[in-house]
């Protein structure tokens, strides 16, 4: 059975979003869909967080795994830490600096996932990439398109008025997805 893994952003859960559709859609086409609460999903640490998805995925061949904000990160630093290829990643929202944190806890949340580097060599020509970025995302720079393209040879996609992709920006579908999967 074909089988996705999605990690959730900061602060999301399984039934935020667009989760519970793109779920579903990927059920109805034969997909095992996974979509793990992660822990202490208000305050990410990437040790908790890359620790339960190596849990949860121990081998990550003939996955497809998804990532959303922070999910990103988690599966970038998870793949650095494992041997195996996955069947495709796809990105949404990923970032590697942020913009617009509003408060000093938020920068403090932010901090170790922003300065402690990514071995994107280790990481490149495993599997295939695909980010897809908003054009008016409040935290991710559109310039991110060009990080994600040089350093792990990304294809990437702008979507128009979509912000960070979460429920409050109206995002509850994504059916970009699908293409790619």
């Amino acid at each position: 059975m074909k089988k996705v893994i999605l990690i959730h952003r900061w602060s999301g859960n399984p039934d935020s979003d667009w989760y519970p559709w793109l779920k579903e859609k990927l059920e109805s086409k034969g997909f095992s869909v996974e979509i793990p609460e992660m822990p202490d999903t208000d305050n990410p640490q990437i040790k908790s967080w890359v620790g339960n998805l190596k849990k949860i995925c121990p081998n990550p061949e003939n996955v497809y795994l998804i990532g959303h904000s922070v999910g990103c990160q988690t599966i970038l630093r998870y793949l650095e830490k494992i041997d195996g290829k996955p069947k495709k990643v796809i990105f949404v929202a990923p970032w590697i600096n942020l913009t617009n944190l509003e408060t000093k806890e938020e920068q403090k949340i932010a901090e170790p996932w922003l300065k402690t580097s990514i071995d994107f060599d280790k990481i490149k020509g495993r599997t295939e990439f695909t980010c897809i970025l908003s054009d008016d995302d409040p935290y991710v720079p559109l310039l991110h398109k060009n990080i994600f393209k040089k350093k792990l040879g990304a294809k990437v996609i702008i979507l128009h008025d979509k912000g960070h992709f979460t429920e409050e920006d109206n995002v509850t579908e994504l059916p970009e997805i699908l293409e790619f999967i």
